[in-house]
Order: structure tokens, then sequence, then C-alpha cells
């Protein structure tokens, strides 16, 4: 049986977009925290980096639909939590994370445990509707539980002495921030609950940063308050701060100061009623539209996966690998080019007929050299030749003789006479000094 026929034996690709598939099916979401390293940033606007630890790394990619949400810039060595989903480039066959998101790890870490602690009490029911206790329309007394020096005790106190000046208020002062702050908040709740001298528990603070507000997203203070027997309000930070006790109370408040106005009575008592039942509505929204959020992630994510954008995603990370690997190709390709050029052109000069012209030229003029080297001796041998040969001349020259005292006697036809008895009487004779001739006759 050919292997391509067997449904046992399996191809590559067949084997990679298997493992991509049960990796994204059976895993989904995971939160990771790591150090960021090897960060790229391509022109497509994709990234991808490594996440790692002391021992391990991972490869990431997150495309730029996702990584135009971040907040901040992401530089190698930085601490951060991201969100993601198992997968596999099945091109390369590289396990990977598909980044959805990413916060630095601290606040990252704290926003993690807020949603995880938040999803779990929501499935437990504790944020239920039916479960919310109503608020007494007549109050004969308020308790606060809050920080005795902190700024929300003093706006509190400062509404109900304007709204209601002969409601009693019974304080029950706690730390509400730091370590210990949760146990101490969720002491107070049980303390007023075993006292129960009063109508309506106020349970909060002032603004702050999602550290200082973190003792009212502990799982203590939601299962404390979830368990009062008193009606709570919780009226923690600013309007924009949400914790989970707002979730769990029986009427959440935007600022302490609203939960002042929310408990007290006052000459708008009717408006108050419609406020709080308003109240009770937002809350009953929030809670449903907290269960859609959640139905809504899940089948967003569900979608993703047969999303275009999926694929897109997937295809542009292709895109980017192809491309480095192209740039890679074309940097090898004219490196080597370069290195041709130079080689040839290194040839080119070694045999060019400027060089050899310019080699002969040297030769030549070492020739010239040696030539004239060569001709200045053999003058300088035949000047000494010369002189030899002269003097050799001069010491046999006649004139030489002349000088130490001879003559020399020659007869009317110039002839050289030897021999006297050549002469004849009368025979005019010329007889030569070395200073001069003188003419004779012969007697």
């Amino acid at each position: 049986m050919p292997p391509n026929s067997n449904p046992n034996i399996f191809t590559v690709s067949r084997l990679n977009a298997e493992v991509r598939m049960l990796l994204e099916n059976e895993m989904g979401i995971v939160w990771l925290v790591g150090e960021l390293s090897n960060f790229s940033a391509p022109v497509s606007g994709h990234w991808y980096f490594s996440l790692k630890d002391a021992r391990a790394q991972v490869k990431c990619a997150m495309f730029k639909g996702n990584n135009r949400r971040v907040t901040f810039k992401p530089i190698n060595g930085n601490q951060v939590l991201v969100k993601a989903r198992l997968s596999l480039y099945e091109p390369r066959g590289d396990y990977q994370l598909i980044i959805e998101s990413m916060q630095p790890e601290g606040d990252g870490r704290l926003q993690q445990e807020f949603e995880q602690l938040k999803m779990r009490l929501a499935g437990e029911g504790l944020f239920a509707q039916h479960l919310k206790q109503p608020l007494p329309e007549n109050p004969q007394r308020i308790g606060v539980i809050t920080s005795k020096t902190g700024a929300a005790l003093y706006d509190i106190l400062d509404v109900l002495k304007r709204r209601d000046p002969s409601l009693p208020v019974i304080v029950y002062p706690t730390v509400v921030q730091g370590s210990e702050a949760a146990f101490k908040i969720a002491q107070a709740i049980g303390r007023a609950n075993s006292r129960n001298e009063c109508d309506i528990l106020i349970v909060g603070r002032g603004g702050g940063s999602l550290e200082d507000l973190w003792c009212f997203n502990h799982e203590i203070v939601a299962r404390t308050i979830a368990a009062s027997q008193i009606p709570i309000v919780s009226a923690v930070g600013h309007e924009i701060d949400v914790t989970i006790a707002d979730f769990v109370a029986d009427m959440r408040a935007p600022t302490p100061s609203a939960a002042a106005e929310l408990v007290s009575r006052d000459n708008s008592h009717k408006y108050q009623t419609l406020h709080h039942h308003y109240q009770r509505l937002i809350n009953a929204s929030r809670y449903y539209l907290a269960q859609q959020k959640s139905r809504v992630v899940q089948l967003s994510h569900a979608l993703d996966k047969r999303h275009p954008r999926y694929q897109l995603n997937h295809q542009a990370q292709q895109l980017d690998d192809l491309t480095q690997r192209f740039q890679r190709a074309i940097y090898h390709y004219l490196r080597n080019k370069n290195n041709q050029v130079e080689k040839l052109t290194h040839q080119l000069n070694s045999n060019s007929p400027v060089r050899k012209l310019s080699h002969q030229k040297d030769q030549l003029t070492q020739k010239r050299l040696r030539l004239n080297k060569a001709i200045e001796k053999q003058l300088t041998n035949h000047r000494y030749q010369f002189i030899l040969k002269t003097e050799k001349l001069e010491t046999m020259s006649p004139l030489s003789t002349l000088k130490r005292g001879y003559s020399i006697v020659k007869d009317d036809k110039n002839k050289v006479v030897s021999q006297a008895s050549s002469l004849k009487n009368g025979q005019r004779i010329v007889i030569s000094f070395v200073d001069g001739d003188v003419y004779s006759v012969v007697e």
C-alpha cells in the first residue's frame, strides 16, 4: 500500500496540522508570565518575540490587530503577563504562542487575579440579583466600615449630617489598605453582624490605585459581604473604580459620599426610592451583562478559530518569515557577487596592460640604468687604456728622444738620414732639435 493512502502514516504537513489543531482545541487560552527577548517589529506591523524564564523559552507572535491595544512600549528584558493561545507554525514545525493581550507583570497579574475571582464567584452565583437584600426605606441606624482617619469617613458623616442630622451612625474602624486589610474588613463586617445594631452597612474607602483598593478584591471580603445579614452598600474609590465587593454587595455607590446620599432620608424620599430601584436595575443589568460578556468571550474565541482573520494572521506570519528568508538570501547572494567582483577586479588589475606597461617601463628604466653604467664602465676602461697607450707612445716618441739631447737629421727630401755615408759633400740637410730645426750643408 502506498504511504499516502495509509491513514496511519502521516506526511509532515499533515502531522503539523494535526498537532496545531490539537494544541489550539485542547489547551485554549493560557496566561503566562515571562521576560521579553528577541523582540522584532517588521514593517507588516506584527510583533515576534520570545518569552523566557531562567530555564526555558517559547516563541510568540502578536498580530497588529491585537498589539494596537498594548498601552506600553515592549522592550527586551521587560517582565510581562500575556493572554495567549497555543499554536504551531506549520511550515517550520515551531511550537508558539499567539498573543491576544499583553500587560506589565505587576498590573497584569492583579487584573488577571481580579478576572479569575470574578468569574469564579459569578459561577457560584454570588452576584445573582435574587440574593441581593433590599435596602430599608427608613433606616434607624447606619453603620460605616472604613478607616477612622480616612477622608471617606468625613465625607460620609458630612453628607449624613446635612441630610438627616438625627440619624445615628456607628463607625466600625478598620484598616483599608495593606496586606492585613482584607482580613480586618471581614472582621469588622462580622462584628457589625454579631452586634446587629445597624439597618445598613456602608463598606468602603476613598480612591486610589489598583494596589491600594486590592483588599476589596479579596475572596474573604467578598464571601463575608455575601454572608452578611445586614444589607451592605459598597462605596469603594471613585466612580470609575470597580471591585469584587461592588458585585457582591446589595448596592454599589460610586463614591462614599454617594453611599451616604443613598441611605439617608431627605425631602426627596420618592427620588431616593426611585434611585434605589434604579440602582437595583443597574446592578441586575451589570450582572446580566457580565454573564453575556463571558458568553461572548467564549463565542468569540470559538469564532476566532474559524474567522478568516485567523488564516490571514497565519499567512501574514508566513509572509514575514518568507520576507526575512528572502532578505537573508538576497544579502548572501549580493555578498557572494561582491566577492566575485572583487576577485575579478583583482585578476583584471593583475593582467591589466597598464600594469604590464608600468612593469615594462620599470624594466626599461632599470636596463637603461644598467646600460648607462656599462657604457660608463667601458668609457672609463677605454680612457684608462688610452692613457696607458698615450704614456707608452710618449715614451717611444721621437720627441721624447729629442728631449734627452738627441737630434734627427733629414736630407733635402725630408728623409731621415740614419748613416753618415749616405750623405754627399755639399748636400743640404736639416737637423731637428727639440726646440727647432737647423739647416746645414755637408762638408
